[in-house]
């Protein structure tokens, strides 16, 4: 065993799913969990950037990472969904999502990437959207989300540059988990093709592969669950 792996929103589906496997493969040394439901040193709350800062220094003092997962996400809330139209359109929603989806993980990598080992390939990975391609939207709608997720998609890719001048084996990519069986996809599921409604543990393990695969060359773009790349 070597290194730690990290996993921000180990409170959600993914996230927890994330825990148990990699304890399972048992291939780190130490295995960070932090969320924003968690309390004392496990709290992480993608809003606090101080909250993010404490965790990154907690992780700085023990193995370094070589694994960095952001599994978090918004889409809906008890009153917000997402927007069909631009006459649904909401400041104060927009704002949400752009600060859960895009800028806090941004704030993650600001304290965690820095912490990557200067040798060797370690992974900074956040859970993305294929609805976040502008080149692969043909419908519209669903704003907020699309927007926040091309936005983190772009800040990925900038920091992929910027990580590799530190060490350019080191690899920052975006992750497309499909449709899984999760609170933020419950309204939608009846559209899902069959097949197609993933459990946690099985996205888990399937984007656990991709990481496996990835090269250093790979570094700033978005892969699907399939291991597919998808188009900005």
């Amino acid at each position: 065993m070597t290194g730690s792996a990290v996993i921000i929103g180990a409170s959600g589906g993914i996230g927890r799913a994330f825990v148990a496997a990699l304890e399972e493969e048992g291939a780190f040394a130490k295995i960070w969990q932090f969320a924003r439901s968690f309390g004392g040193d496990r709290h992480l709350d993608l809003g606090d950037e101080a909250s993010i800062a404490a965790a990154a220094q907690r992780v700085a003092s023990g193995p370094a990472p070589m694994l960095v997962i952001v599994a978090t996400g918004i889409l809906h809330d008890d009153v917000h969904g997402p927007e069909r139209a631009l006459k649904d359109l909401d400041a104060g929603w927009l704002a949400r999502q752009f600060a859960v989806n895009a800028i806090g993980p941004a704030l993650v990598a600001k304290h965690f990437l820095p912490l990557l080992p200067r040798d060797g390939a370690p992974v900074f990975a956040a859970l993305s959207a294929r609805i976040g391609s502008i080149s692969d939207n043909g419908m519209g709608g669903w704003y907020g989300y699309r927007a926040s997720k091309a936005a983190l998609n772009m800040l990925i890719r900038s920091a992929a540059i910027e990580a590799k001048r530190a060490n350019n084996r080191s690899i920052v990519v975006g992750l497309h988990p499909g449709t899984v069986d999760t609170p933020l996809s419950e309204p939608f599921q009846a559209n899902v093709a069959p097949g197609k409604l993933f459990e946690p543990d099985r996205a888990a393990l399937q984007l656990l592969d991709v990481i496996d695969g990835l090269k250093p060359q790979d570094s700033g773009r978005l892969f699907a669950w399939d291991g597919e790349e998808i188009a900005p």
